[in-house]
């Protein structure tokens, strides 16, 4: 019986590009993996996640869906968020919030993995720090799990490097970086076999500002005015985001690549 876990975890989802682009590369690649991990906080039009949007995903062969500070933008997600099995929100929300910052999901007979979620707190809307909640999730995973995975929702790089370097001491499998839309090239395995990134990237319109409509975007920075920004083109999609070999017995990481393919979906689009 093999030791290996290979994870997959896919950048922020942005509006349908990123959704269409994710069922692309799952169709072609997602048997190549064992569990499959992405961050879903902008997937409906950029904006949250409806309840039909998520079913779409789970249906692509999501396993775990994360989030961010969009979890909440669709009001829909109070209706549904305690009975998705597969969202999280970030841990660090008030005590009392719908849904849970952690689960521990069922790869196969022999395994597991628990995966956490936090919020980053720095140039963020004000929260509380979440350093000491997750170090107990942490703790309490950990006796359920060898193989533990954090999506760190942060605007700072530093803010994540150091949220990487905290939960290296405590031995988990792997930091990803997500918000800010941009893949950064600082993949590599921390101090106790730790695979970590500041910033997965993301999924969705190649030509875009981070998944938006160019021109929207631009106009509303010239101008200064407070427009809606719309989701890029679903033509030629991005795909972002890092594949994780983990030793399924002691939780170490053995290696992280990046993933940052461009897929032409006009055919399946038009």
């Amino acid at each position: 019986m093999s030791k290996t876990l290979k994870i997959l975890f896919l950048g922020d989802l942005v509006g349908r590009p990123g959704r269409f682009g994710a069922r692309s590369f799952l169709e072609k690649y997602g048997s190549n993996y064992d569990f499959v991990i992405s961050n879903v906080e902008n997937a409906s039009h950029g904006y949250g996640l409806t309840k039909k949007n998520y079913g779409e995903l789970v249906s692509y062969g999501i396993h775990a869906m994360t989030s961010g500070n969009h979890i909440w933008d669709r009001k829909e997600i109070f209706e549904y968020i305690n009975e998705a099995d597969r969202l999280i929100r970030p841990l660090n929300f008030p005590e009392g919030s719908p849904g849970v910052g952690s689960r521990v999901f069922k790869i196969n007979e022999n395994n597991s993995i628990g995966i956490i979620n936090i919020l980053g707190v720095v140039f963020m809307a004000p929260l509380a720090p979440p350093w000491e909640l997750l170090a107990r999730e942490i703790e309490k995973l950990k006796t359920q799990t060898s193989v533990i995975i954090i999506d760190c929702h942060a605007e700072a790089t530093a803010e994540k490097i150091s949220c990487g370097y905290i939960a290296a001491r405590q031995g988990v499998s792997a930091v990803i970086g997500t918000h800010t839309h941009v893949q950064t090239a600082d993949e590599t395995i921390m101090e106790n076999n730790t695979a970590y990134i500041t910033d997965s990237g993301f999924c969705g319109a190649h030509k875009s500002v981070i998944g938006m409509d160019v021109d929207n975007s631009v106009e509303r920075l010239v101008k200064a005015l407070p427009l809606r920004l719309e989701v890029g083109p679903v033509d030629i999609v991005q795909i972002n985001g890092v594949e994780i070999v983990v030793d399924s017995e002691t939780g170490h990481a053995k290696r992280i690549n990046r993933i940052n393919e461009i897929l032409n979906l006009k055919a399946e689009v038009s």
